[in-house]
């Protein structure tokens, strides 16, 4: 498996990506945490791993939920950084997720918020954290939806004259592989796989597929911003929680 890109050390990513996390009414809080945390099990006296960790700020959460022992990996030595002095108590190692070889030590629940589109080969992914989790453990994850992943250009939408968006442009689905795209900087790289590949590759490391969630902007959020309308159109993120037989 090859190495993930390290963009977020990037200065300009991380700069342009801070003050994004800083918006209250971004996708990350409105949609995606939301829903991360309705796929959760009952944490008290789990352990608990977090695969893009980034700030740490999910894993204070688990801490608050009750989990007895929280580890944050994370790629990016800035991201790692925040976490450690936000939350000194949390262990965190800074390492590529991409090869999990370096970890031992089991785990009831691996979380992973909005990383797994960094990772190349995802088959062999999931069988990595397959091997981590004890047996009735939980693999619980976002990423971005594939429909969004999909167009070799990047995602793009049809607007009226009044620049409404009519709809969203979906090209390229069944090419799978890296999309080099601009989200905050040029030339971030993610990679694109069709829903099929997503669930065959969970099926074929072993998991049983418990639920998977598509979240969209409550009708209060429309109300209040009609941009977030689009997102109907085109969901954000794809949400999946596996188990562990």
């Amino acid at each position: 498996m090859s190495k993930a890109q390290n963009i977020y050390d990037d200065p300009d990513f991380f700069d342009g990506y801070k003050k994004l996390r800083a918006n209250r009414y971004s996708a990350n809080n409105l949609e995606e945490k939301p829903a991360l945390f309705s796929l959760s099990p009952d944490l008290h006296g789990k352990a608990v791993l977090d695969l893009g960790c980034g700030y740490g700020e999910n894993c204070a959460e688990f801490q608050a939920l009750g989990a007895v022992a929280v580890l944050g990996v994370d790629i990016s030595e800035k991201m790692l950084a925040v976490a450690t002095a936000k939350h000194p108590d949390i262990e965190f190692i800074c390492a590529d997720m991409s090869d999990l070889s370096f970890l031992s030590r089991k785990f009831d629940v691996v979380f992973s918020s909005l990383a797994l589109h960094y990772i190349e080969d995802f088959g062999a992914f999931a069988k990595d954290v397959y091997g981590l989790l004890n047996d009735g453990g939980h693999f619980i994850f976002s990423q971005e939806h594939p429909l969004t992943t999909a167009p070799l250009g990047g995602a793009s939408w049809t607007r009226d004259s009044e620049g409404q968006v009519l709809h969203y442009n979906l090209s390229d689905y069944a090419r799978g592989g890296k999309r080099s795209t601009r989200w905050i900087v040029d030339g971030v790289e993610k990679y694109h796989r069709t829903f099929s590949e997503i669930v065959n590759a969970l099926v074929d490391a072993g998991f049983t597929i418990e639920k998977m969630l598509e979240p969209v902007p409550t009708q209060e959020t429309i109300e209040r911003d009609k941009s977030w309308e689009k997102d109907l159109h085109k969901p954000n993120f794809l949400l999946i929680k596996a188990m562990k037989r």
